[in-house]
């Protein structure tokens, strides 16, 4: 069991799964920054000039996050902030479940009928943290996307060429 969590194509497939999820959250957002903003002030805990910075900066965290993560580049730093921003989501959703706020979540769209805020986003935030937590507690950092492909562009990714008992000579 120990050797199948610390698989290279288990690792690469994970990075790229929370990669893409920060990588899509964060485009859905860019491209709309006043509708973000109204999505943060929502939750009733920021003012207008707050809310306008952090829907102006966290796009941009989120999708350069994303994309190193995928591509591998600094992973321990980018599962590091990811899974910051995961809990800091997750503790502002439960906040605002408790105070009885019934909102839209904000994270992948600015629409405010899709996804409203409840205990399945919390619960769904909850696995993401797990799972960015384990990239980020993880020994082997240097599995990289551009190293798995500049070592072997002709083979499948489920032979794990990283590992040294699969690397041709």
């Amino acid at each position: 069991m120990k050797s199948f969590f610390s698989s290279t194509t288990l690792i690469l497939l994970a990075r790229i799964f929370l990669g893409g999820l920060f990588v899509t959250a964060g485009l859905e957002k860019i491209t709309d920054v006043q509708a973000f903003a109204n999505s943060i002030l929502q939750y009733k805990v920021a003012g207008q000039l707050l809310a306008t910075g952090t829907a102006t900066i966290l796009p941009s965290l989120e999708l350069l996050c994303g994309l190193s993560l995928i591509l591998g580049l600094y992973p321990r730093g980018s599962e590091l902030l990811i899974t910051a921003m995961l809990v800091g989501f997750t503790l502002l959703i439960a906040s605002a479940l408790l105070r009885g706020l019934d909102i839209s979540c904000g994270c992948f769209s600015q629409d405010p009928i899709v996804s409203k805020i409840g205990y399945q986003k919390i619960a769904e935030n909850c696995g993401l943290i797990l799972l960015s937590m384990w990239l980020l507690l993880i020994r082997n950092q240097d599995i990289n996307l551009f190293r798995l492909l500049k070592r072997h562009p002709d083979s499948s990714i489920e032979n794990d060429p990283m590992d040294s008992e699969n690397t041709r000579v």
